[in-house]
């Protein structure tokens, strides 16, 4: 526990039995669960957790009941039966698992297994839904390969903890050693993917999007819909949408980055580019709509709207005065550049204006 509140680890976890148990004992001691989330692994991820059953990293002083087993009783009590019943439903939307514990109550080393293999967006959603389900204050997300430095975990979840900040992630990207230690190919496309994401999320200020060390709040866990946060390495990305579209506040804590203690990368930047920037380009539409039609309706709506469908509109124009230049090599028809020239210029001042009035609403859930 930090200050009285729980704290809570979910590391999900493929192929990592060189590695997991490096993990477990890095772990440090205010930690109250860790959740290991083994997503189909190949090999002995799950008999290494097991065998720290019978070990003192076990231990734990806190107890939690199961969703299902608490009651709720009373005359004014119709609300919290009804939420109660929606999380216990929702469990069929998961990707099948189960607890391999035969009495979780009593560990602190949760060991939760997929049925099939389905990405680590889906484990960390798993295990985002049992501590949920356990009324955990803060859920950290660490890596089950040992890349993340577990020392650097207090200063993860101490916003969420002290500031009630609701999402907390860790920026590689600011610390002095970043230019030398993160590969070439990987900064890169965390540098591209990182500008679709400020645009997309709304999170404009934000840098390292793609680290996957970070914290959350009780309240940031059930303000979105666990289920359907996207199941691969696109997952930080999305929950950035995600918790925008919810409204909830963000800060960054500069942390180490961290390369050669024994991890093998399973994700291939070149692979992830082009289906995280389609995601993103889905997610960008979605939360404009979402954010500033349905739940709040904004003249930056009007705006976005409006800019795409003036680029639109000058597209055939810009088209046929490119055929009269390079094509037929005569000069095009002056109506036609003007039309052109007006609708191209009424399109970027509109985008302009839209991205501004979203980059000043949205300055108020990035925390420093």
């Amino acid at each position: 526990m930090i200050k009285g509140k729980s704290i809570a680890v979910v590391v999900p976890a493929y192929n990592e039995e060189n590695q997991i148990g490096f993990v477990i004992e890095s772990m440090p001691e205010f930690v109250d669960r860790i959740i290991i989330v083994n997503d189909a692994s190949k090999d002995y991820t799950a008999n290494v957790v097991k065998k720290f059953w019978n070990t003192d990293f076990n231990k734990t002083k806190l107890f939690f009941e199961d969703i299902k087993s608490i009651k709720i009783e009373g005359k004014f009590k119709q609300a919290e039966k009804i939420i109660q019943k929606l999380m216990i439903e929702e469990l069929e939307k998961f990707t099948p698992h189960f607890i391999e514990n035969i009495d979780y109550t009593k560990d602190r080393i949760i060991l939760i297994s997929h049925k099939i293999n389905s990405g680590v967006g889906a484990a960390i959603a798993t295990g985002y839904k049992w501590a949920k389900d356990h009324g955990i204050d803060c859920t950290a997300v660490m890596a089950g390969d040992g890349q993340m430095d577990p020392e650097e975990l207090y200063s993860i979840c101490l916003p969420v903890i002290n500031e009630n900040i609701d999402y907390v992630k860790g920026n590689r990207l600011i610390h002095q050693s970043a230019f030398y230690l993160i590969p070439r190919e990987r900064f890169l496309g965390n540098s591209i993917l990182s500008i679709l994401t400020k645009i997309a999320s709304g999170y404009w200020y934000v840098s390292d999007t793609q680290t996957g060390y970070t914290a959350i709040s009780k309240k940031a866990l059930s303000s979105i819909k666990l289920y359907k946060i996207y199941k691969k390495y696109g997952v930080p990305n999305d929950i950035l949408v995600k918790l925008n579209i919810a409204m909830c506040t963000l800060k960054e804590v500069e942390i180490k980055p961290v390369y050669n203690v024994g991890e093998k990368s399973k994700m291939k930047i070149r692979k992830i580019v082009f289906p995280v920037s389609w995601l993103l380009l889905k997610s960008f539409f979605k939360r404009i709509f979402m954010r500033y039609f349905i739940k709040d309706f904004h003249p930056l709506f009007v705006l976005y709207i409006l800019s795409f469908i003036l680029f639109a509109v000058s597209v055939p124009y810009g088209i046929k005065i490119f055929k009269y230049a390079f094509i037929y090599k005569i000069d095009a028809n002056p109506v036609t550049v003007l039309a052109f020239m007006f609708l191209f210029i009424s399109a970027f001042q509109s985008l302009l204006f839209a991205m501004w009035m979203d980059i000043q609403d949205n300055r108020r859930f990035y925390k420093i």
